[in-house]
């Protein structure tokens, strides 16, 4: 409805007790729903005040509105005459009515080989893993809280981080415990601490340019990790779906990979990958590699709920990266991606007011920004958002403690020019912001 403009910007939408009432639904359904919509820049929650379709969509000023709320890649970017080509391959190829029918509950088969031969070419899978096909990675959060948690159990997860993975796992009643990122990236001493002192049923890193954070966990991270659950049995997800978005510098090894060395860690260590980032998100088509135990109870999940992932998506997936197209598009992507990410660096250094600081990653979709005291981030969206720039608020990724002055800046999906005005306006939002404070603490002085 907000898609098809049918709510416009600044409706009320209904409370989540009312909603849930009228559904009749549970009331913790409906404020993860609302979550997931303000996660996508859709609407803006305001303590005491409601949920609001936000401005993103409203032709403000009659200039199109600059989004840095959204994850996801610009679809102006999508090969769409070679995915035609694909497409039409498969469904004129003599396995077309095989793909058609019902399949396997682990996922397509030829598709599942090439990617696990991929896997163990680049030292990322064993003789002794197997891959499971999921329908994105969030299905695959979905069938490790449904195979590996019971109620009550402790997940660690980095703070901040995706809110899709933390409702995940909150919604199976786990105890979600937050390692948070400091300057250095991951707080390794504190994470260490939090594992032998809680004793997590599951860890969840995401290995490169972490969501929203920008951040890559350094090799000297990833062998203390592999120290840490070899010592502990802990089981280990490695979240690695931003890892081919690599623009600057050199790639650094998988956990998964590394953990040869590391004597029982390959036993408990799962990968997770996607195509969702550097292809198509709406064909979600993303996949699980770890050891045959556990993907054989992930399999059996799935089953149960889905029969199978959609094999017609998995058939031209395999056949757009079989064909070449795939590492073409990936080229263009990564070009595309290098320009966007200088872009947003260069303007972050002319506009943001001074003390700011954020996030340098070396690719992925997102960088982490945190503005200096008193400026509230959640406060001054409203403002941004009459000036036709919008972007997520730290609250919306927080695990523990929220620091008010926190935001996400998603830049993969915008104009590199739509960046640099889109920054413009919003440290002028921002330094307004300064003055408002300034003019408060001086009232207040003087009464």
């Amino acid at each position: 409805m907000i898609a098809s403009g049918r709510l416009r910007p600044g409706y009320k939408l209904p409370a989540t007790r009312e909603l849930a009432g009228h559904l009749g639904l549970n009331r913790t359904t409906v404020s993860a729903a609302y979550e997931l919509l303000e996660a996508d820049g859709l609407i803006t929650g305001h303590v005491g005040r409601g949920s609001f379709v936000s401005a993103r969509q409203a032709d403000v000023g009659n200039t199109d509105p600059i989004s840095f709320a959204s994850s996801r890649p610009s679809e102006l970017l999508f090969p769409m005459e070679d995915f035609r080509s694909a497409c039409t391959e498969v469904i004129r190829s003599p396995e077309a009515q095989e793909i058609l029918q019902l399949g396997s509950p682990a996922g397509y088969g030829p598709l599942r080989r090439y990617l696990l031969q991929q896997a163990r070419e680049e030292g990322a899978a064993s003789e002794a893993d197997d891959i499971l096909i999921t329908t994105g990675c969030q299905q695959a959060f979905d069938l490790l809280q449904r195979t590996t948690l019971g109620h009550g159990e402790t997940v660690l997860l980095e703070d901040p981080v995706y809110p899709g993975l933390k409702n995940a796992f909150q919604r199976a009643g786990a105890r979600v415990s937050g390692v948070p990122y400091g300057h250095d990236g991951l707080d390794m001493e504190r994470l260490e601490r939090a594992v032998i002192a809680e004793r997590p049923a599951l860890l969840v890193v995401t290995s490169n340019f972490q969501n929203p954070t920008g951040y890559t966990l350094d090799l000297k991270a990833r062998q203390e990790l592999l120290r840490l659950i070899s010592r502990t049995g802990t089981l280990l997800v490695e979240n690695d779906i931003y890892g081919e978005l690599r623009y600057e510098g050199n790639p650094i090894p998988p956990i998964k990979k590394l953990a040869a060395a590391y004597p029982g860690a390959s036993e408990r260590i799962v990968l997770l990958r996607s195509f969702s980032k550097l292809a198509f998100p709406g064909l979600r088509v993303g996949w699980a590699i770890g050891p045959r135990w556990l993907i054989e109870q992930l399999t059996e999940a799935k089953q149960w709920s889905d029969l199978h992932s959609d094999q017609l998506s998995q058939a031209v997936l395999l056949r757009f990266a079989e064909s070449g197209r795939l590492a073409r598009h990936r080229e263009r992507v990564l070009a595309s991606g290098r320009e966007r990410l200088r872009a947003v660096l260069s303007a972050c250094e002319r506009h943001l007011p001074p003390g700011s600081e954020w996030t340098r990653p070396e690719g992925g979709m997102s960088l982490w920004v945190r503005l200096p005291r008193p400026l509230d981030a959640d406060e001054l969206l409203p403002s941004a958002e009459r000036e036709g720039v919008t972007y997520l608020p730290g609250k919306h990724f927080a695990v523990g403690a929220t620091d008010p002055g926190t935001m996400r800046i998603s830049f993969c999906g915008v104009e590199p020019a739509s960046i640099e005005l889109g920054l413009a306006t919003l440290g002028r939002v921002f330094q307004d912001g300064f003055t408002r404070s300034r003019e408060r603490l001086e009232s207040s002085a003087m009464v």
